[in-house]
């Protein structure tokens, strides 16, 4: 599975899981693992050691991977959750667009 419908930058939510519902940004795409880091999702407590004088351990919130397959596309004109199509824009270049209002993604 190397080609994921979502791309860095895109706004998804979360259809499945225990953060069904929650909606951010796309941070960070891993297509040989098929998984995407979402803003404010998925947000685990890490342990961190000091590792040098003055810097700072502890306990520190950061966002962990999840499946792209769990994340939707959000239509930028309509602003609903929809699936990828593909479609041919005027200069011959495939791109994607919106299964219900036909808007492309940029």
């Amino acid at each position: 599975m190397n080609n994921l419908h979502v791309k860095t930058g895109d706004e998804v939510i979360v259809i499945n899981g225990k953060n069904r519902g929650k909606r951010g940004k796309v941070m960070q795409v891993s297509p040989k693992e098929g998984k995407v880091i979402v803003e404010g999702v998925n947000v685990v407590t890490k342990h961190v050691k000091p590792r040098q004088m003055g810097e700072p351990g502890g306990l520190i919130k950061a966002e962990s991977a999840l499946y792209a397959d769990k994340v939707q596309l959000i239509c930028p004109k309509c602003g609903k959750p929809t699936r990828v199509g593909h479609a041919l824009d005027k200069n011959g270049k495939k791109v994607r667009v919106c299964k219900k209002c036909n808007a492309q993604f940029e």
